[in-house]
């Protein structure tokens, strides 16, 4: 038998609607969850009721993002869910080659650079191609004479430090020559690369040394195991070889050094006019400080008319390198 309806006076209203203001205040007040911030940092929080029925807000302005969207799914089973906004990763090679871009290459001529930035360990990477070492192998030979010191746990001989400060600081080729045949030439250059991480060096034929074929991406490797303190060396051996690199011979402070702040910088060039051909082979590697942060860079180019155009093409491709992952990295999230 259906009850009769009941005025809005009645005591049977009275009874059956405090209890129902009781129980949705308290699913109400359980149900309260933070749905999302906005890119302004806005928080929107959300009341759902688990029978459906009308929620609180506690938040700023109307505007919902895809999270608070995606989020009132979740509303039918009184619960809600929270979407974390995933940045898109910087593609730093491909701000690099936009930045190579700027970079005048001489016709004819071919440049490929590499950069590291120590703080971060971001990096970027432009061309695969193989070069000639030039002179800039000579920090190559001696990063394997010190770890094949290291091996046999000794230090450096007198004669041996005589020759590394004179190859390393002045680019002398006969100290190099010296110093090539003490590691045991291609096949002790070759051994200790594995060890430090190069994939895609081979030292040169007979007493070649400066035909040694390289990437700017294993240069970098190179630089890491120098500069580096996940390296094969020592402290003792990264100090020492940094050192030498600080103290270049003054007419020799080209190259990468364009993209430092003033003095800060440790480097060794390579150059090189090819017989067959007459064209030049110019390269530089090291680190620049810019902004009060470091930098490994290395820069090979091959196919300049003389060695002056080589050396300004690897100077413009170092500012690039540096400007383009300096630029990326403080746009980062």
């Amino acid at each position: 038998m259906e009850s009769p309806r009941a005025t809005p006076g009645s005591r049977r209203t009275r009874r059956r609607a405090r209890p129902r203001r009781r129980a949705l205040l308290y699913i109400s007040l359980a149900a309260v969850a933070v749905l999302g911030v906005t890119a302004a940092g806005t928080v929107y929080v959300k009341a759902h009721a688990r029978d459906g029925g009308a929620v609180s807000s506690a938040a700023s302005p109307k505007p919902s993002s895809p999270a608070s969207s995606s989020s009132s799914s979740a509303s039918a089973s009184g619960e809600a869910s929270v979407e974390p906004v995933t940045e898109p990763a910087v593609d730093r090679d491909a701000l690099l080659g936009t930045a190579m871009e700027t970079v005048t290459v001489p016709s004819g001529a071919k440049v490929s650079a590499a950069v590291l930035d120590l703080d971060s360990g971001d990096s970027a990477v432009y061309g695969d191609a193989a070069f000639d070492t030039a002179s800039i192998v000579k920090v190559d030979i001696l990063a394997t004479l010190l770890l094949q010191a290291q091996d046999a746990g000794r230090h450096l001989t007198a004669t041996e430090k005589a020759y590394a400060t004179k190859m390393i600081e002045n680019s002398d080729n006969t100290s190099a020559s010296e110093l090539w045949d003490v590691i045991g030439k291609a096949a002790g250059l070759d051994a200790a690369n594995k060890r430090f991480g190069l994939t895609d060096t081979e030292g040169g034929d007979g007493a070649l040394w400066g035909l040694t074929q390289t990437t700017a991406a294993d240069q970098l490797t190179l630089l890491q195991q120098v500069f580096g303190d996940d390296s094969q060396l020592s402290e003792a051996s990264r100090s020492y070889l940094q050192g030498l690199m600080k103290t270049i011979e003054s007419d020799q402070r080209w190259g990468v050094s364009a993209a430092a702040d003033g003095s800060e910088f440790a480097l060794k060039n390579g150059w090189l006019a090819r017989s067959t051909t007459k064209l030049w082979d110019v390269n530089s590697i090291g680190r620049v400080t810019v902004g009060g942060t470091d930098y490994l860079v290395a820069v090979l180019s091959n196919g300049t008319v003389s060695q002056a155009k080589g050396i300004s093409l690897v100077e413009a491709a170092a500012k690039a390198a540096v400007g383009s992952l300096a630029e990326s990295s403080s746009a980062s999230p």
